[in-house]
């Protein structure tokens, strides 16, 4: 089905009241309209002389920044001349003064789907500073790349907030931004004024290549849909020693290490197996990140059925594996972790260290799932109230 994007409502039906504005952007290289040009051209096209500054979220204006804690620089845009301020610097929330040249916030982002990608985070800070100092967000809606019915995962906690998880949603949220920008608005008190400009021809039940829009990475390690898919629960490998394949062409779907045999990992998962996956045993060796050029042991995700397969129960799976059959060489990565000192990354990223100790103590992933059902049934409740389609 032919989806448009807010971004193409936006330029083909503007409001009235936009004429005239100065208008800021947050995007990156996602941000294209159906022709994949970029989001600033094609706005400065359309309200030439309006965009006044550009601002960009976590691995840079370009998405050329391959991990966490690189930041990049504020720049100026060559081809309009405005300035690009870099909301993954020295700060992570924008100043009141990098307000001070807009009226209205355009904010054109694409997201995945994931409670840990800070994209969101970015959004919800520029919120924040708009509703201090006066200003308008705009959110151009896109597609959740994995879909709007599967909501999967345990509710963060008050104690694991940070920057890969401000708010207490699940891992696999199923909201689009605009949805999100609304629940945050809502739920947890921004109160900005915050308007949308919805998508049409998307339903909750498409992924993206449903969608008939063209995949570009919104960042490096996300190179495919099929990297989103399991996403959710491969990125909880980050708080490990175990490689998430960051440094090979696969990163989430490759996974492993050098102290890993995969028919051990196969054996252990047996008898219920991966419901809508297989794991084919593979080697790798990673060009950089965790374990780089030496050989790494593990498997690719391979996805049969994404309606079938949860990503988050079977990274959880997969890591309790790791800890009963190498307790002396699986490890948890320490600290730092996206500007936290202190706290275990694993806790950050699971949004509740409870999961974490229960792992470490061999309790059951499927007994945890059971576990948070009344909480993620409570969460899907107040999210409906935010759905636009």
């Amino acid at each position: 089905m032919l989806v448009n994007t807010g971004l193409d409502n936006l330029l083909e039906s503007p409001p009235d009241w936009i004429q005239g504005k100065r208008l800021g952007l947050l995007l990156n290289p996602a941000s294209v309209d159906r022709e994949l040009t970029g989001s600033h051209i094609v706005i400065d096209r359309r309200f030439p002389g309006q965009l006044t500054a550009l601002f960009s979220p976590q691995h840079g204006f370009h998405a050329a920044k391959q991990d966490n804690m690189i930041e990049s620089d504020h720049m100026k845009d060559p081809d309009l001349g405005v300035p690009i301020y870099s909301l993954y610097s020295e700060t992570r929330i924008p100043t009141e003064e990098m307000f001070d040249g807009i009226d209205i916030l355009l904010i054109d982002i694409q997201d995945v789907g994931t409670r840990v990608y800070t994209f969101m985070y970015s959004m919800s800070y520029c919120m924040e500073v708009a509703k201090k100092t006066n200003k308008t967000i705009f959110v151009l809606d896109r597609p959740n790349p994995i879909g709007g019915e599967a909501v999967e995962g345990n509710i963060l906690q008050d104690n694991c907030t940070s920057f890969v998880g401000r708010y207490p949603i699940p891992m696999r949220h199923g909201l689009t931004m605009a949805e999100l920008a609304r629940l945050f608005n809502d739920e947890f008190g921004i109160g900005c004024d915050l308007q949308v400009v919805p998508m049409t021809g998307w339903r909750r039940s498409m992924y993206y290549e449903e969608t008939t829009l063209t995949w570009i990475p919104p960042s490096p390690n996300l190179p495919i849909v099929d990297s989103a898919v399991v996403y959710p629960g491969q990125v909880i490998l980050e708080g490990t020693n175990a490689s998430e394949g960051r440094g090979t062409t696969r990163p989430f779907e490759a996974f492993g290490a050098p102290y890993v045999d995969p028919r051990e990992v196969l054996e252990e998962l047996r008898p219920e197996g991966v419901p809508g996956a297989i794991l084919r045993s593979m080697a790798f060796e990673p060009l950089f990140n965790k374990w780089a050029g030496e050989l790494c042991r593990g498997f690719q995700i391979h996805v049969t059925d994404r309606r079938t397969f949860q990503p988050y129960l079977t990274s959880l799976r997969l890591i309790s594996a790791l800890i009963k059959l190498y307790p002396d060489d699986f490890k948890w990565k320490q600290p730092p972790y996206e500007y936290e000192y202190e706290r275990l990354p694993m806790d950050l990223i699971l949004g509740d260290k409870d999961i974490r100790k229960a792992l470490e103590n061999g309790e059951s992933p499927f007994e945890l799932e059971e576990a948070w059902q009344d909480e993620l049934d409570a969460f899907k409740a107040t999210a409906s109230k935010y759905h636009l389609y």
